[in-house]
Formats: structure tokens, C-alpha cells, sequence
């Protein structure tokens, strides 16, 4: 029987960062959206980074900060007695960075699509901008909602790069399904490499043909 801890840890490692991603990507593309700031571009640039950026150049940069002996790392080393490297925290916080712009950029889109009649409309009867948000945008954007939320859990299952410079190969702790192909095949394993391979595309086309299924039902129940 083939072990599958790195399967836990991907699916744990993606449903949390999936979860983190929609908490600080909603707030993000909501501004992006909505704002006439100057520095809106570099905001979109510094967002969509990691889109073009090698994951192993974002991995590096990662590990230096959460260095033991960086700010970062030994405030977290002394608060919780664990470092960030090589742990599941900080493959987390990788992941969510590295999965950033597949997830605010399907949201700002949805947001910039709603008609600003309408939230105007709210506004002039006295909803406040929260209101406005949470009873007219957000269930306007359900779609782009949805498929910010299989774009970043997807991307999530699939990252390599990063998560291997910054957390290392630690079963049960950091070593996700793509980490374990990669070791397998190393090892001459190609019965795990093929096994975990064949399920990893399985459920990543199953995933996106579901969110596309999704998407094609609702625009012809609006046609």
C-alpha cells in the first residue's frame, strides 16, 4: 500500500491557504477595483509578481527572512518555540504568497465588472460603504468568488519551487505531492511518481472542467 502523508499535508497546506488567500485578497481586489490612487499600478505589479517571478527566486528570499536570526524569524522562533523555515507555517505563508495574483486578479475583474450605478444607487441611500460591499458587490460576484477560490486551492496543490526552498522535504511536515513526484522519481519510484502524477491531474482538470461547468450553466441561465 502506497503511503500518502504528503497528500495530507497537500490538501491541508492548500485548504489553508485557500482560506488566508480569500481573507487578504478580497479586501485587496475590492481597493484595486475601486480606487483612483497613483500608486494603484505598483500595487498590481507587486501583486502580480509572482506570475513572472522564478518560485525559487520568491523561496529564497523567504528563507532569509525567516531566518532565526532575522526580525521576523526570531520573533516567531521565540513566540512559538518552532522557526519558520522547514515548517508547515512558513510553507503556508509561501504558498499564499506565491498563489497571491490567481487570486485577487479573478476578484478585482468581478468587482471592476459591476455597474457602478448600482453601488452609487446604494450610496445615495445611505448604505455605507461595508453595507454596499457585503448586501450589493459581494453577491454580485459570486462567480468571482468561486473561481478565485478553485484558482488559488488548485494552484496551491500544485506548487513545487517554493514550498521546497522553504520548507525542505519533511515528510509529514512540509513534503507536499509535488515534492514527493520529484523525490520518487529520484529514487527510481516511477510506480508512486506515476500514481501520484495520474491523481494529481486527474483532480486538477476534474477541478477546473467543475468550475467551468459551473460558470457555462449560470451565463446561459442569464441569457
Amino acid at each position: 500500500m502506497i503511503e500518502l502523508s504528503s497528500v495530507v499535508v497537500t490538501l491541508k497546506l492548500a485548504f489553508a491557504s485557500t482560506l488566508l488567500l480569500m481573507l487578504v485578497s478580497t479586501p485587496l481586489a475590492w481597493w484595486l477595483a475601486t480606487t483612483r490612487a497613483r500608486i494603484k499600478p505598483l500595487i498590481e505589479a507587486l501583486t502580480a509578481l509572482p506570475l513572472v517571478l522564478p518560485p525559487t527566486v520568491l523561496g529564497f528570499y523567504l528563507l532569509i527572512l525567516f531566518n532565526p536570526n532575522s526580525s521576523i524569524g526570531y520573533f516567531w522562533l521565540q513566540t512559538t518555540g518552532d522557526t519558520l523555515a522547514f515548517s508547515f507555517a512558513g510553507i503556508l505563508i509561501a504558498s499564499t504568497l506565491h498563489s497571491l495574483p490567481f487570486v485577487v486578479q479573478p476578484l478585482q475583474n468581478s468587482f471592476e465588472s459591476i455597474n457602478k450605478n448600482v453601488l452609487e444607487a446604494a450610496a445615495n441611500l445611505g448604505s455605507r460603504p461595508l453595507d454596499s460591499f457585503l448586501s450589493v458587490a459581494a453577491p454580485l460576484s459570486k462567480r468571482g468568488f468561486l473561481t478565485a477560490a478553485v484558482l488559488g486551492f488548485a494552484h496551491s496543490v500544485g506548487e513545487f519551487g517554493v514550498i521546497l526552498m522553504v520548507g525542505g522535504n519533511i515528510p509529514e511536515r512540509t513534503r507536499v505531492i509535488s515534492i514527493d513526484i520529484y523525490t520518487s522519481v529520484e529514487t527510481l519510484d516511477y510506480a508512486r511518481a506515476h500514481f501520484l502524477s495520474i491523481g494529481t491531474l486527474a483532480f486538477a482538470f476534474l477541478t477546473l472542467l467543475t468550475l467551468y461547468l459551473i460558470n457555462y450553466s449560470r451565463s446561459h441561465r442569464l441569457i
